[in-house]
């Protein structure tokens, strides 16, 4: 199985005012702040992250840690974001896209006196357990749940060469545990052709993880045409029936009730079991994907691929619920009736409930994803900026927020004498300084440095902003047109709304 992350295009350039509001604008400090929206628990990439975002986002801005919900990036976004650089007047832009909303007194920049919430969460480097090492560039990580599933593997294989080999002894452990290294070697084979044909499309993959369940390879970008989703899915089991193919070749040779004879036989049969499992057509497995870019190919939209294979997801998940036991109780899976009772019967109706919880979780979290793939070019870094005006560095406080509150904008820059920007005025800052103290205050003296990566052209949307922000984390960032002129500035927790509110809305019907 392979979690993606979401793609996007940029936007066609178009500027108008009229599509600058793709949901309300987040209000200035010091005013009302709503109660907090509905959030559906989405990790947007950062990379692999949602991803910005790591979004682990697993691609979204924060890839990799959760998006927060609207009141959380409310009180960044008013903590943190309301940073930014001159534009070449200190007048209001009238085209700007927040300066209708900036000009109110009870939303100006200097009337930001409530206490100001932490800063937004930096995503978090990959990771998710030990690391095993990089091939070809893509680090490699054994989850926890790894070692529970290998102990079981363990125990129950043990059990089994009791029955085959019982001159083992308790040696049989030790054979049983070399299985289950060698069988998950297998899974991190068929992960690491799901890999390598990501990197041939070009396709940044942000990580490999053996868990629980098999093994899961984090893609950060959807693949950009149906027969590369395709080929992208089935190399994974295609991997697996080779190595089974490989296995069966091996064993012939081998006296059957031996320890190779045994191992060899496992693998086989384990691998054939993980081939036509990945293959079942339904989200999140291969077959899934291999159903949706077969749907995609028909339609023609990615988005009625997607909402198909997840649905038969669904389905396939109730099927594993309920026929799973049952096949188990008819003794189609090689054991009678009198054999699958007690303890058998409990552990088979758990291992079907985690196994559809695992598919039925999977199959949402990919109509999740396709949803915000679908409102990715939405997110333009014109549309959410905000407005700025310039300080000198020697300008006191109080006389630099009398100036933001005139222009209605709400971000500082402090310049040079040349009026190149140098570093941006936090506004947390601010908000620690009392009144009576910032005439006494110089502006400067609550900035933080500018950085070539916090530099953002206006023209980017989409993909191609995410990719830039995951490049270089940070609250905020300058935002500038291909002139050079300064535009405004772009908050990380703006952005991280912006993919709430995306995630929130329904997907648009097909034509």
């Amino acid at each position: 199985m392979d979690v993606s992350g979401g793609s996007g295009q940029p936007r066609s350039g178009d500027d108008e005012p009229a599509e600058r509001h793709p949901g309300p604008p987040a209000p200035a400090p010091g005013s009302p702040r709503p109660g907090p929206a509905p959030h559906d628990g989405h990790r947007p990439v950062t990379s692999d992250a949602p991803a910005g975002p790591d979004p682990d986002a697993d691609t979204a801005v924060a890839a990799e840690g959760e998006a927060e919900t609207d009141a959380d990036a409310e009180t960044d976004a008013e903590a943190h974001g309301d940073q930014g650089r001159p534009g070449p007047a200190e007048q209001p832009r009238t085209g700007h896209p927040h300066d209708a909303h900036l000009t109110h007194p009870d939303r100006a920049l200097a009337h930001s006196g409530t206490r100001q919430g932490p800063p937004p969460r930096r995503p978090r480097e990959p990771g998710g357990g030990l690391l095993m090492g990089r091939p070809f560039g893509v680090p490699v990580y054994v989850a926890p749940s790894w070692f529970l599933v290998a102990a079981l593997i363990t125990w129950v294989f043990g059990g089994q060469l009791d029955r085959v080999l019982p001159e083992l002894g308790a040696a049989r452990y030790l054979v049983s545990l070399f299985f289950a290294v060698a069988f998950y070697a297998s899974v991190l084979v068929h992960e690491l052709a799901h890999t390598v044909a990501a990197l041939r499309f070009k396709l940044p993959v942000r990580r490999i993880q053996l868990q629980f369940f098999g093994g899961v390879s984090e893609i950060e970008k959807e693949a950009e045409t149906p027969g590369r989703e395709f080929v992208l899915a089935f190399v994974g089991p295609l991997l697996s029936l080779i190595l089974a193919g490989v296995f069966y070749l091996a064993l012939q040779p081998v006296e059957p009730a031996s320890v190779p004879g045994v191992l060899l036989a496992g693998l086989m049969i384990s691998n054939l079991i993980v081939a036509a499992f990945n293959l079942l057509p339904g989200l999140p497995l291969d077959g899934g994907r291999m159903l949706r870019a077969v749907v995609w190919k028909i339609s023609g939209r990615a988005m009625t691929g997607t909402v198909a294979a997840a649905w038969v997801g669904r389905a396939l998940a109730v099927s594993v619920l309920i026929g799973l036991p049952l096949l188990t109780q008819s003794g189609a899976l090689g054991t009678t009736a009198e054999d699958s009772v007690g303890m058998d019967t409990v552990t088979d109706a758990l291992l079907a409930a985690i196994l559809a919880a695992i598919i039925w979780t999977g199959a949402g979290n990919s109509l999740r994803m396709a949803r915000l793939r679908e409102h990715l070019p939405e997110l333009r870094a014109r549309t959410l900026t905000r407005r700025a005006v310039p300080v000198e560095a020697d300008t006191s406080l109080s006389e630099a927020l009398r100036r933001a509150n005139a222009a209605g904008a709400r971000a500082l820059v402090v310049v040079d004498g040349h009026g190149s920007p140098l570093s941006l005025v936090r506004e947390s800052a601010i908000v620690g300084v009392p009144e009576h103290r910032r005439p006494w205050v110089f502006a400067s003296e609550l900035a933080q440095d500018l950085t070539d990566g916090m530099r953002v052209s206006a023209e980017l949307a989409g993909e191609d902003l995410l990719d830039v922000l995951r490049a270089t984390p940070a609250t905020e960032y300058l935002v500038v047109e291909e002139t050079g002129e300064i535009y405004g500035v772009l908050s990380a927790a703006d952005v991280e709304r912006a993919f709430v509110k995306a995630m929130a809305r329904p997907p648009a019907t097909s034509s």
